[in-house]
């Protein structure tokens, strides 16, 4: 009878798993030796071009269409023109690379073989195809400018056009007037030194847009709280981005692993109600009355451009690249050859990882040893939905609001306020503070989370130089400012607290008042 010793039984010695299931060919054509192992599964590199190919037009070509079609598709005939989003990083190469083969320069090999060669499939879908690319230089300290290098990088491809944006133009105002933006006739601030954000005049109009970047990024609370910032701004300037060129569609390079990590960590930081959106969305301006209907600035000559005019402009955000690893797009550029020009980490000293990066290394690193981990995170996110009534917009990140938010927040939190001679007198009396304009009641729960939730150990801001020191207020991005002033001006929605059908207003109650609230549910004394 054996002891149990590894060393001398064999049999008891557990075997480790193998990389692939059964063989080593290829599970496609069943003949070539596999090259690739994805998931447990081999391919050879013949089969594993097509297979990226097929995954990309299946995520894609569904939501060409204005009314999204089924498994049986028609024609492909897209509202306005296409704006790829690109960063430089691998998901964003192999996106421009795939979009250049199927839709610009129709590669024969990427075409489906069924229909016949003179299928509408196989003509070109969008006219116009433009990249965009966002430099983020100016948000952090010590970063590389990379625009000439993503304006060489593109010029490697014919027939599309180049659009360079700053991350500072989220703050200036001539980019929102050529963008289509109304003038914006006065400048508000908002307090991020007080939960209640309130909203105050600018002493003066900012002139420089990388001062008011700066001052932002600087005032937010903690390392997490500044790269969803950026990420937000980016997201935003690529939506207005393709409102200004008539696109109706903005596909970006997210892959099945960035997407894993974007919808924990939108989770994590309190998204949860957007987290459908995170896979696809339908974005408008709102409200509409703050675009210009022609604007001087908008290019004509393009179907695109004159259909996107007409009725509501949505922008229809695609991620053609969800059902594709991580791993399937480095090889990908492996294989085609497409070169990476990279993308910097976004950090600065004295900052620790945000809930972004620590995600993103947990799920890579679960990856590695579970490689079903991504897809089974994406496919359980996708059977999640949102709970509640949506109230409208949010004013910052454009996205859907939860009803009720404010108010289930307030109920929830502890806070401790020093008493006014007011309501020490007068307990009724209105709590004066409730009369200030706020930002809050315009926002989601994730952004006010994001602008409020302080950290127990404070971190050193990006540009401790640049924080505001005369006033504690700080500019706000462009699309919001134009937001809070139409508000304002109009006395729909602004300083009477009523937001999309709420009225919220805060008074102190005496301890009379609250006795009689609840005198119906204590128990009699015996």
């Amino acid at each position: 009878m054996s002891c149990g010793n590894p060393a001398a039984d064999a049999d008891a010695l557990m075997q480790r798993r193998k990389k692939y299931d059964k063989t080593k060919s290829c599970v496609k054509c069943k003949t070539a030796q596999g090259n690739l192992v994805i998931r447990h599964a081999v391919y050879c590199k013949d089969c594993f071009v097509p297979l990226v190919v097929h995954k990309f037009r299946r995520a894609l070509e569904p939501t060409v269409n204005a009314k999204p079609d089924g498994p049986r598709r028609t024609a492909l005939k897209p509202a306005g023109n296409l704006l790829v989003g690109f960063s430089g990083g691998l998901g964003s190469s192999v996106l421009l690379d795939l979009v250049h083969r199927c839709y610009v320069a129709l590669d024969k090999s990427t075409m489906p073989a069924d229909g016949g060669r003179d299928h509408p499939r196989h003509e070109r879908v969008w006219n116009k195809v433009t990249v965009c690319y966002v430099e983020v230089c100016d948000a952090f300290p010590g970063m590389q400018d990379r625009s000439e290098e993503i304006a060489q990088f593109v010029k490697r491809y014919d027939d599309l056009d180049f659009v360079s944006l700053r991350i500072r133009d989220a703050f200036d105002r001539s980019w929102w007037e050529r963008t289509g933006g109304q003038p914006i006739v006065s400048s508000l601030g908002v307090s991020l030194a007080d939960e209640a954000l309130f909203l105050e005049s600018l002493a003066s109009t900012p002139s420089d847009s990388l001062t008011s970047l700066r001052a932002y990024l600087s005032s937010l609370p903690t390392p997490t709280a500044v790269t969803t910032s950026v990420q937000t701004l980016i997201r935003l300037l690529l939506l207005h981005t393709a409102l200004q060129t008539g696109s109706s569609h903005l596909v970006l390079g997210t892959s099945l692993t960035s997407l894993a990590v974007s919808l924990i960590s939108g989770v994590a930081q309190g998204a949860g109600f957007n987290i459908r959106e995170e896979t696809q969305e339908e974005w408008a301006p709102e409200p509409e009355a703050l675009w210009a209907s022609d604007s001087p600035h908008t290019p004509e000559g393009s179907d695109g451009a004159k259909k996107a005019r007409k009725g509501k402009r949505t922008v229809r955000i695609v991620r053609p690249l969800r059902d594709v690893g991580m791993k399937e797009c480095a090889a990908w550029a492996w294989w085609v050859g497409v070169p990476i020009v990279g993308k910097e980490k976004w950090g600065w000293a004295g900052a620790k990882p945000g809930i972004g990066t620590l995600t993103k290394d947990f799920i890579i690193g679960l990856e590695k040893d579970y490689p079903s981990t991504v897809s089974t995170i994406v496919r359980t996110c996708g059977k999640l939905a949102p709970k509640g009534e949506v109230s409208g917009k949010c004013i910052l990140c454009g996205r859907p609001a939860q009803r009720g938010v404010q108010e289930w927040k307030s109920r929830i939190a502890i806070r401790s306020r020093p008493p006014t001679d007011a309501a020490q007198n007068d307990p009724n009396e209105a709590d004066p503070e409730a009369s200030r304009p706020s930002l809050t009641p315009y926002l989601c729960y994730a952004c006010h989370t994001t602008l409020t939730s302080r950290n127990a150990r404070p971190v050193p801001p990006p540009w401790p130089a640049v924080q505001p020191a005369a006033s504690p207020a700080v500019p706000l991005p462009m699309w919001t400012e134009a937001r809070l002033s139409s508000a304002m001006g109009s006395g729909s929605d602004g300083d009477d607290g009523r937001v999309h059908g709420e009225v919220m207003q805060t008074r102190r109650v005496g301890q009379e008042e609250m006795k009689g609230i609840v005198n119906e549910f204590l128990l009699e004394e015996e």
